[in-house]
């Protein structure tokens, strides 16, 4: 990587190191990721986000694990509505599996090695009897026996611990109150503690990258109930692995009980939770509560995200310079869009009450993001709200973007045609063009 790369990659992640730190995120690595190559890489990862300052409460599943325990063992893994049925001698062999793991997990956790990214990092990982488990009991004349689910979750204990930088790490075996132990799923748990915790993300791993459309496209972003749909389809239609279907389930309840990102991404491309995170698309899908993008008005915090969109466009000399202190007396005449916390657009309605005309103004778009007409939609939303004023004429200026204006049915004016007080502002050196367009 040159330089240059290097430099810009680290500049656009920090606003959204800034975003996490402090937040909590619970990270499923279900039994599938633990197999790949690159589960070394993913748990440096991991360890990267707790350095940064997130709150990390791992959840690891075992599934394929246990399978080949059972197998090896000459035991034939039971099912009764797709739920396992964990009889005596298979708990055995389950319980010495998630204890290994457990074991694996820790110690790649405590690894500090030079040439490591986790050199030097003081990580404490914490186990505990966090979640208590109840039994399935019977359904349908079958016994689950040792199978069992979520009965309630110490969120004090959990936060404790975060609170102290440490990584909570939790299994699939958890204990009762009647002081026996059962098998639970990992998606279940991590779900359930996403929940409690209030959770900011919740976040999963898959051999597939992401939801997988009909044409072999990872699909960025899916509401609850799109998502519902989307896993009815790839259920029916065999197109996704096991970690993808079990994440799905996971996030549509997460997402349904207020947990407002879920993200599943690649368990074999490296570095992709960090690109997730970290940069301003993703790689992989978000199950979300809201869209990503919206658009809304600006208040005062959006001051630094307005003049890194609009500092390169003045002194290309495209847009007239504003100071801080401008735009903290002008920001309630500003719309923005907002992308994951993110402003990537802006625009301006300044108001001439007088002779009801608005002037649109200081329209800019992240470069990353012209491609996707949101121009056109910030014009949009600022004519609905001319019109809501009851103005007849939104006019604009400009140097550069004369045809962009003709094209959405502004009509060139001259200056005798801009309201009084404008006219005595306007620059005869710029030259701009004069374009407005008729609101009645």
């Amino acid at each position: 990587m040159r330089t240059t790369e290097l430099v810009d990659g680290f500049r656009q992640s920090a606003p959204y190191v800034n975003a996490h730190r402090g937040k909590t995120f619970v990270v499923m690595l279900g039994g599938e990721a633990i197999t790949q190559p690159g589960f070394r890489s993913i748990i440096n990862d991991i360890a990267l986000l707790n350095t940064l300052g997130i709150k990390i409460v791992l959840v690891y599943g075992a599934r394929p694990q246990i399978n080949d325990a059972l197998t090896h063992a000459g035991l034939t893994a039971q099912y009764h509505n797709r739920i396992r049925v964990t009889d005596d001698d298979s708990f055995q062999l389950i319980k010495q599996v998630a204890g290994a793991l457990q074991l694996d997990i820790t110690a790649r956790l405590s690894m500090s090695l030079s040439n490591t990214p986790m050199h030097n990092a003081q990580i404490n990982v914490v186990s505990g009897n966090f979640v208590i488990a109840q039994p399935l009991g019977v359904d349908e004349g079958v016994d689950y026996f040792h199978s069992g689910k979520v009965r309630r979750i110490d969120v004090a204990g959990i936060r404790r611990q975060l609170d102290q930088n440490c990584i909570v790490l939790m299994g699939p075996i958890a204990a009762s109150v009647t002081g026996e132990s059962f098998n639970l799923t990992a998606e279940e748990i991590a779900t359930q503690v996403a929940i409690k915790l209030k959770a900011d993300k919740m976040i999963g791993f898959s051999d597939d990258g992401g939801i997988i459309d009909e044409d072999g496209e990872i699909i960025a972003e899916l509401m609850p109930n799109f998502a519902e749909s989307t896993l009815t389809a790839l259920e029916s239609g065999q197109r996704a692995c096991t970690s993808t279907l079990a994440f799905l389930h996971a996030a549509i309840t997460a997402s349904r009980a207020g947990v407002s990102r879920c993200h599943l991404v690649s368990s074999t491309m490296n570095g992709a939770l960090l690109q997730e995170l970290f940069s301003r698309d993703g790689i992989g899908t978000q199950i979300v509560t809201e869209a990503a993008e919206r658009l809304r008005l600006a208040t005062i915090n959006d001051i630094g995200g307005i003049l890194d969109l609009i500092r390169p466009l003045e002194q290309q000399g495209l847009l007239v310079r504003r100071s801080r202190e401008q735009l903290e007396m002008e920001i309630d005449q500003f719309v923005v869009i907002e992308r994951d916390g993110l402003v990537i657009g802006c625009a301006a309605l300044y108001p001439f009450p007088e002779e009801n005309v608005g002037e649109f103004a200081c329209l800019a778009v992240h470069p990353n993001y012209r491609d996707a007409d949101r121009g056109s939609l910030l014009l949009k939303h600022i004519i609905s709200l001319a019109r809501q004023r009851k103005y007849y004429t939104l006019f604009a200026l400009t140097t550069r973007s004369i045809h962009w204006f003709l094209e959405h049915g502004f009509e060139l004016k001259d200056v005798a045609d801009l309201p009084a007080k404008k006219q005595q502002l306007y620059n005869y050196q710029r030259r701009s063009k004069i374009l407005a367009l008729d609101l009645t």
